[in-house]
């Protein structure tokens, strides 16, 4: 069964139970079908039919009163589902400026229908939000007086091109003392903050459905004795990159 098939298969409801599997095996050792209706605040008979259809669709790995476990069909779709959810939450709190739960609540209504271009697109946004001098953009604080005294001024300064890659790199560090640099210049231990996702294309799409999204602070764990891949954790998961795909990623060392 392709992904493409099983994505379609995957109903709003059927995400959610995959992210909650995906943010418990995160947290837990194992997790059982109690843990999921506690985490879900439904009963224990709701939780079973879903897991039965999830293992049909082969995500998860569910034998009747014992652990449960996603596959890595199951992970690579969890992780797309909380990548998406991340990012729009991080927009209804840091740019629309909405509380934390409302923020939460809509980015749970949304995150199932949007696009992978739509992602793409609010990814991009955030990488030219960070990029803009003390990564708080002028326009930013216009729109919110906007909001208020509907008097706004549209003149700002920002290095960016929001639908390509940052021109001048400074700009991602203009009056900061950080130094961006690719994920490859990392070594075994060190950390850094993402900036920027270079890559294009279906490359692009496989790094930000993994989570690597503007500011997700990550470490390197170890190298291949080729260089390739190359381990890393971040938010308590770790991934394997191939050299190419962690050269396309800009961070700026901790």
């Amino acid at each position: 069964m392709t992904r493409s098939e099983t994505s379609t298969d995957l109903t709003p409801a059927l995400e959610d139970y995959l992210e909650t599997i995906f943010l418990l095996e995160r947290d837990k050792e194992s997790v059982r079908v109690r843990d999921i209706a506690k985490a879900r605040e439904v009963k224990s008979s709701s939780v079973s039919p879903a897991l039965k259809r999830l293992a049909e669709l082969g995500m998860v790995k569910y034998i009747r009163r014992e652990f449960i476990g996603l596959t890595q069909t199951g992970n690579e779709a969890a992780r797309r589902i909380v990548s998406r959810h991340d990012v729009l939450s991080r927009f209804f709190n840091e740019v629309l400026q909405m509380d934390p739960v409302s923020a939460d609540r809509e980015a749970c209504a949304m995150e199932h229908s949007l696009s992978p271009k739509g992602m793409d697109r609010l990814v991009r946004f955030f990488e030219f939000f960070c990029a803009c001098p003390e990564g708080h953009p002028k326009w930013l604080d216009r729109f919110h007086r906007f909001n208020t005294t509907e008097e706004i001024t549209p003149d700002f300064d920002c290095q960016v091109s929001f639908d390509g890659e940052i021109k001048d790199k400074s700009a991602l560090h203009k009056n900061r003392t950080e130094k961006v640099v690719s994920l490859l210049e990392l070594g075994p231990g060190e950390k850094g903050k993402v900036r920027q996702v270079k890559a294009k294309g279906a490359i692009r799409q496989r790094l930000l459905d993994m989570g690597l999204l503007p500011e997700v602070m990550l470490s390197v764990e170890r190298l291949a004795p080729t260089g390739d891949p190359i381990w890393i954790s971040f938010n308590g998961s770790q991934l394997a990159l191939r050299r190419k795909e962690a050269e396309s990623v800009l961070i700026t060392k901790e």
